[in-house]
């Protein structure tokens, strides 16, 4: 799918995709009763049995391709909580080192932030961010955490803490850059497609006979499919789309660190 399909606002994606629904619908409608003169009887030989494993089946691809989105949703919003959480640690941890160490280790840590959410964020929802790029905040403030000469007991315990810390805050980057390339693929929407289709062939070939129950079942039918596709696709692509997963964890991290260093100061 399209990033501008995917940057639709909710209220204008459901427009177009209940949109394009109502009219393979209608067409669908149309074909079959201008048919059904014909052949009439052919279609009514058509057993209602067949809707309820088509429905199943319809059913059962939504489920499939649900708890793809659904689970990369999760994993992408836990990372980036987990990285939230590591870049805090370190930020609290590093008030153990006073002096230059502390005030470059917190503004090497506003520095990954800032570019995460202005830079990283836009290229994930394009899926154009890379791992080939290790982002040099973040390497710079393992190797000054590795570098630091511990004098205390206390200390020692600080920087392994942070040197873990930190290395869980490069995973949690890998880990997100590598699910914004996620999304649903082309076979699996031609499959819902399809078999959406052909349910909504066989409801109109079963009720050929009585035109309008034919419509009201089509309808109704056509509403469901309209509603599976708009949650599944409104949630495809993580890091994109209004209800994308944000930096704001991150984000948060920012006042903490300024307020320390204001106190600092003061």
């Amino acid at each position: 799918m399209n990033d501008w399909l995917h940057n639709l606002a909710i209220v204008w994606m459901a427009v177009l995709v209940f949109g394009l629904t109502a009219l393979i619908t209608a067409a669908i409608y149309v074909g079959v009763v201008l048919l059904a003169g014909e052949r009439a009887r052919s279609f009514k030989a058509v057993s209602p049995g067949m809707l309820s494993p088509l429905g199943i089946l319809f059913a059962l691809f939504i489920a499939f391709t649900a708890s793809q989105v659904w689970n990369d949703n999760d994993r992408a919003n836990s990372v980036v909580d987990r990285e939230a959480s590591a870049l805090r640690t370190v930020a609290l941890l590093a008030a153990t080192f006073p002096g230059e160490a502390e005030k470059n280790l917190r503004n090497l840590l506003r520095s990954y932030i800032i570019d995460a959410a202005a830079q990283e964020w836009p290229m994930m929802a394009h899926r154009t961010a890379t791992l080939q790029v290790i982002p040099y905040s973040l390497a710079e403030a393992l190797r000054l955490t590795l570098g630091l000469t511990p004098s205390s007991p206390g200390q020692q315990t600080a920087q392994r803490e942070m040197t873990t810390a930190l290395e869980s805050a490069l995973d949690a980057r890998r880990q997100r850059i590598i699910l914004s390339q996620r999304q649903v693929n082309w076979i699996k929407w031609a499959c819902l497609c399809l078999q959406a289709a052909s349910a909504l062939i066989a409801i109109a070939m079963v009720h050929c006979d009585n035109r309008l129950t034919a419509a009201i079942a089509l309808g109704l039918f056509a509403f469901g499919v309209a509603a599976s596709l708009l949650l599944i696709l409104a949630h495809d692509r993580p890091f994109i789309g209004e209800l994308s997963v944000n930096p704001t964890p991150l984000l948060q991290v920012m006042p903490e660190l300024e307020s320390v260093e204001h106190g600092n100061k003061t």
